[in-house]
């Protein structure tokens, strides 16, 4: 489906649900191609203390010794 600027701009909400549903929607200005709608990809709801458990730190992981090291390895 191909609509020009005018009519998407009145009818933008049948061209987002047309996009949702896979056709494909281009909206064009004086007859030239300027725009496709694509849907976004749902993303991934995020499970909380997933590795809760499974990560261990040592006892100096935020030890100033530590930290001071690290900043060495990056040059800083």
């Amino acid at each position: 489906m191909q609509a020009n600027m005018h009519e998407a701009k009145s009818k933008l909400s049948q061209l987002v649900e047309a996009a949702m549903h896979g056709e494909e929607v281009i909206i064009a200005k004086s007859g030239k191609a300027l725009v496709k709608l694509i849907p976004c990809k749902p993303t991934k709801k995020r499970v909380f203390g997933l590795l809760k458990g499974k990560v261990i730190l040592s006892d100096d992981s935020d030890s100033i010794e530590t930290n001071d090291e690290i900043l060495e390895m990056f040059g800083v």
